[in-house]
């Protein structure tokens, strides 16, 4: 008896025996992916051309299945693009990065500030000498990796108020890092330059103070209210006219170098005091510091547009070290224009404590100068 003939694609008496080791094309091992489908068709297209050998011929003289294709070379550049690139590459863009990332470094400025830290379990440092001498390893081994770094003053009590109002525990260095981070947004801030710790100290200081002196005053000039004239705020007219007469001032001291102070009495608290330093030449605009102008245009605008009376006095150096070294002239502040003083009031200015009102020694080597009128303002629209 003869056999039955077998079709061209397979037997036709049962199911096709698999080679040993092989699995269904649907199959794939616990956490492994699906076998990828067939460059011709989707997954069914893969699944009927029924179940493979180990070396991907079927069983009976099948087509062999195909493999697919290598990726093209262009293509998996830019796949390795998309995906970031090498380790060695990678690693030195992200210490390119690190050495533009800046540091700010909190700093208790005197030893009652580092008392009232002490407190907190997690603070270290026994006293001030050893705080600030460790501090100073910390900078200099910072600054020769070259990360820029930034200081700003730590105040114990404003940090207090920050753990009170974020409600956040205060004995965690976590806490501390959050505040000087938050506190460096809106108070002093002074890059270092590897001097020395006291004299960085000091400039932090007196940087700290200008700005709380800027503040104050600030706060003085919103709360005058609007312009008559005008209508707009008081303090924008009374800053710009503070500005111009500042201006006057220095054409009427005329070149050389300057030093500008000026004080304002605020009831029982200290008195809001500003300086900045000029150098004038001939033909040229006048060299001074941005921040130091804002905040003494600042205190000369208050005594504009409050009963506020204050005191404007510039020292003028004389280069040559010979008798007088300088000249003290000064003005007093109380509404739109300086006034100048006699020099009996300017000796009585300068020679008084302004905090304590008692009297202090004149210094030796300089004169003592009546205030000088002052030019005429310009004509509104034309030129300072």
């Amino acid at each position: 008896m003869s056999r039955p003939a077998r079709r061209p694609d397979g037997p036709a008496d049962g199911p096709a025996r698999r080679t040993a080791g092989a699995r269904p094309a649907s199959y794939a091992p616990s956490g492994a992916a699906p076998a990828a489908a067939s460059r011709t068709g989707g997954p069914e297209a893969g699944a009927a051309d029924g179940p493979a050998t180990a070396g991907g011929s079927r069983r009976g003289g099948g087509r062999r299945s195909r493999r697919p294709a290598a990726e093209p070379t262009a293509r998996r550049g830019r796949d390795a693009r998309r995906s970031g690139p090498p380790g060695r590459a990678r690693e030195r863009y992200r210490r390119a990065l690190r050495r533009e990332a800046a540091t700010i470094v909190g700093v208790l400025l005197d030893p009652a500030d580092l008392a009232a830290m002490t407190r907190y379990r997690s603070f270290p440092f026994p006293d001030h000498r050893t705080y600030l001498r460790h501090l100073d390893g910390m900078l200099r081994g910072l600054h020769r990796t070259g990360v820029p770094i930034a200081l700003t003053p730590f105040d114990p009590e404003a940090y207090d108020d920050y753990c009170r109002d974020t409600r956040q525990p205060p004995d965690t260095p976590a806490t501390r890092s959050r505040y000087v981070a938050e506190a460096a947004g809106t108070g002093a801030l002074l890059p270092y330059s590897r001097r020395p710790l006291t004299a960085l100290r000091a400039d932090l200081a007196q940087e700290a103070e200008r700005r709380s002196t800027w503040q104050r005053a600030t706060d003085l000039l919103v709360a005058a209210g609007t312009c008559a004239e005008c209508g707009q705020d008081l303090a924008h007219c009374a800053f710009d006219h503070a500005t111009e007469s500042l201006l006057r001032v220095l054409r009427a001291l005329g070149e050389g170098p300057h030093h500008l102070v000026c004080s304002v009495p605020d009831g029982t608290a200290p008195p809001l005091t500003a300086a900045v330093h000029v150098t004038a030449e001939a033909g040229e605009w006048p060299r001074i510091a941005d921040s130091d102008t804002l905040a003494l245009c600042t205190l000369m605008a208050v005594c504009a547009v409050t009963d506020a009376r204050g005191g404007l006095v510039a020292r003028t150096f004389h280069p040559g070290g010979q008798p007088p070294t300088a000249t003290v002239r000064g003005w007093a502040l109380h509404g739109a224009e300086p006034v100048p003083l006699t020099e009996a009031e300017v000796f009585d200015a300068y020679c008084t404590d302004p905090e304590t009102g008692d009297p202090v020694p004149p210094e030796a080597g300089i004169r003592y100068a009546p205030g000088l009128p002052l030019p005429p303002a310009p004509p509104a629209g034309g030129p300072a």
